[in-house]
């Protein structure tokens, strides 16, 4: 009788374990590989100010590629309870901590008030999200842009605030990477784990 109550208790933690992510979630497409980060660029040649910080946001763009991967409408319902953001409503937020993030490179200000007002859908919202980190790691990894340049601009009618790049650094890239962190939580909850052939550390889809 112990044998078999300790057989099945270690059958039990072993479904448990290997259920928490799904190398191939049922019913979902293949990832589209014409979107940025697939897989994570090649690292640039040297260590510069601006090339570390666009390796940062590269494996910014890998993570959010993959969480968003595979997204069905009830994972994108999702949430934890009331008061807490959906899947839907946290990837929005991140498209607009991405448009923060490029902003700053393209050296433009953030004008409160001047988003679009039409609704995106999901696609929408996860393509524009990634070729906004593309682009801002693209610009980055030029040398023609200085961080010191890439200040973080706010306007909002008369009034117009200004912050240093560190502050693009803890705030909107740190912001988008823990609410990635997020989506990938909630899509666990809603039976739609994380794909498991994806190493972070490595950037790419293991075999």
């Amino acid at each position: 009788m112990k044998t078999l109550v300790l057989l099945t208790t270690l059958l039990c933690m072993a479904t448990f374990l290997f259920g928490q992510d799904n190398p191939n979630p049922e019913g979902a497409a293949s990832p589209d590989t014409t979107l940025p980060y697939y897989q994570i660029p090649d690292y640039p040649e040297s260590y510069t100010a601006e090339s570390v910080a666009a390796r940062l946001i590269d494996g910014l763009g890998f993570r959010y590629y993959w969480a968003t991967d595979g997204l069905r409408p009830e994972d994108l319902a999702f949430k934890p309870n009331d008061e807490a953001r959906t899947s839907s409503e946290t990837i929005e937020h991140i498209l607009g901590l991405s448009e923060v993030v490029v902003n700053a490179v393209r050296q433009l200000p953030n004008k409160r008030g001047a988003e679009d007002a039409t609704p995106l859908s999901f696609e929408e919202m996860r393509r524009q999200t990634l070729e906004n980190l593309k682009a801002a790691s693209d610009i980055l990894k030029t040398g023609k842009t200085q961080l010191e340049d890439c200040k973080l601009v706010f306007e909002n009618g008369d009034r117009r605030s200004e912050y240093p790049f560190w502050n693009n650094l803890n705030g909107p890239i740190a912001d988008a990477l823990w609410h990635t962190g997020q989506v990938v939580s909630f899509r666990r909850s809603s039976g739609n784990p994380f794909n498991s052939k994806v190493s972070v550390f490595q950037g790419k889809i293991r075999n």
